[in-house]
């Protein structure tokens, strides 16, 4: 056996400015990883195969003398198409070891192993064949100029079929991901910028697409004007943008194209999406940056397009449905407030100011919406208070006092026959407002944690912004007053830690108050 060399890779130097080999090598090449330990077989096989090309792509040799070497080197290429690999090297079956190596330490069932002996006794055929995941076997004085040729052309056609089939595979798993994440999303700018997501990570299946750099822009079509909704790479600066007269001409022509066409462009090297709901909201995805988009990227965007289209139409469908009942959330907290001759935006400010101490207490973004939605309906319960005792002007007395505090329970009877998030948790935070952190609030005496944490914000919210407006029984406090009720209140009524946040934040509180104010 020769001696073991250094591992060497490199690419055959072109044989002239016009060559098949200079074009090959130029769209990419298969790389063929020589094994064997005589220098003379590494030299024969680059001469016979230094003009082969197989669809328009050329050869690059990765050389290796022994086992280990080989071992290092399909590591390192995993993107090997073939391997000639001879069997007896620094071991009598070094060949095989490195066989089971890339098989079942490196899973690449993809390259193709092409067996090599010139001492067939020492590895007989039939045993190789079914022992090991071989492609063939071939003793070395078998493989003539013609063999060599016919052998490539085969292996890489199978290879070329293999890399196919796994890209489908690829594609329609990263079209299953996508799609599964696209229908979670539930505002229409979510869903745009998860498409470019999405759209992006399904057509960078290949190695190769790493090195593109792909940008794109998401826009709605409002009356003629597109409004930016999402963007990534060159146009991100765009973001929350007016499409002006700035805006790159070449895209807000493929933009209006695929608008006035009412369909889909898939061209060159960009795609241009175009999606518009039975209402007629259409919405206009743009990306560029691939070298070429094969006719599979061109079918898994098809693919993955129409289920977009039905997440579209879900979001769209999702909101309505979900600002309807909005709409009728606030109604009813409104019509309680003004059931107790409460006038002004005490309902929306409370929402504000628990949707802020919501997301400073670490809530998700669900979680801060259910809540800003579901405490305008606090005290939704007294609407079945009677008017003598609800609109009293002076201190009621204990009895009356004793029917004011059953809105809470009235609150639950009045809401408790649905499912829905945003109403349970109505439920929960009318009939908990009033507990105190103490233990001393009503209606259960609820203690500390006892309390849900949405009660707890919205109990804070609603004090806070009810001293500091006229009641029917008292007139609105100052507001160093109602400051200072509340630190003395910290840990009393209120929960300690929502104190700190009130603080902390006592800027934005106030400039909400303003805001909102009347």
């Amino acid at each position: 056996m020769g001696e073991s060399h250094e591992a060497v890779f490199f690419a055959d130097e072109p044989d002239g400015a016009g060559s098949l080999r200079q074009q090959a090598v130029g769209k990419g090449a298969w790389k063929v990883l020589v094994v064997d330990d005589e220098e003379e077989v590494h030299a024969v096989t680059k001469l016979v195969l230094s003009d082969f090309a197989y669809e328009n792509k050329g050869l690059l040799f990765l050389h290796a003398y022994s086992g280990r070497e080989a071992r290092e080197l399909i590591a390192e290429h995993p993107d090997t198409a073939i391997i000639f690999l001879d069997v007896v090297m620094e071991k009598n079956d070094a060949g095989l070891a490195v066989v089971r190596y890339i098989r079942e330490e490196l899973k690449n069932s993809f390259v193709r192993i092409i067996l090599r002996t010139g001492q067939p006794g020492q590895a007989p055929a039939e045993k190789v064949i079914i022992e090991y995941d071989i492609n063939d076997y071939k003793e070395k004085t078998e493989l003539t100029a013609q063999k060599l040729f016919t052998t490539m052309v085969a292996s890489l056609r199978s290879y070329r079929d293999i890399l196919t089939i796994e890209a489908n595979r690829k594609g329609l798993e990263k079209i299953i991901d996508a799609a599964t994440y696209i229908c979670r999303l539930r505002s229409i700018k979510n869903l745009a910028s998860g498409v470019l997501t999405q759209l992006v990570s399904i057509l960078h299946l290949s190695e190769n697409a790493l090195y593109c750099q792909t940008s794109g822009v998401a826009v709605s079509n409002v009356q003629g004007s597109f409004k930016m909704l999402a963007a990534t790479g060159a146009y991100e600066s765009y973001i929350d943008a007016e499409i002006r007269g700035d805006f790159p001409a070449k895209v807000l022509a493929y933009l209006e194209q695929a608008t006035a066409l009412k369909q889909s462009i898939c061209q060159d090297n960009r795609y241009i999406g175009y999606f518009c709901s039975e209402r007629g909201e259409e919405t206009v995805i743009y990306l560029e940056g691939w070298r070429d988009l094969s006719e599979l990227d061109r079918r898994m965007i098809e693919i993955f397009c129409t289920n977009v289209q039905v997440a579209y139409e879900n979001v769209l469908l999702n909101q309505e449905i979900e600002g309807t009942q909005k709409e009728i959330i606030y109604t009813l907290g409104q019509l309680a407030e003004m059931r107790s001759l409460e006038t002004g935006n005490h309902v929306h400010r409370v929402a504000e100011y628990s949707r802020l101490l919501a997301e400073k207490h670490g809530m998700s973004q669900r979680e801060v919406e259910v809540i800003r939605l579901a405490s305008s309906m606090h005290d939704v319960g007294k609407v079945a208070i009677p008017d003598a005792i609800l609109n009293k002007p002076g201190p009621l007395s204990v009895a009356e006092f004793e029917v004011m505090k059953t809105h809470t329970i009235l609150a639950q009877e009045m809401l408790g026959l649905s499912d829905r998030e945003i109403v349970k948790s109505a439920i929960v935070i009318a009939l908990q407002h009033h507990e105190k952190f103490d233990g001393t609030g009503y209606p259960k005496g609820l203690k500390g944690e006892e309390i849900h944490i949405t009660a707890r914000i919205t109990a804070l919210a609603d004090v806070f912004d009810a001293l500091g407006n006229d009641r029917s029984y008292r007139q609105a406090w100052e507001m160093d007053a109602i400051l200072d009720l509340i630190r003395t209140e910290r840990g009393t009524h209120f929960d300690p830690v929502l104190v700190d946040l009130f603080f902390e934040n006592i800027d934005t509180i106030l400039a909400i108050r303003n805001s909102l104010s009347g």
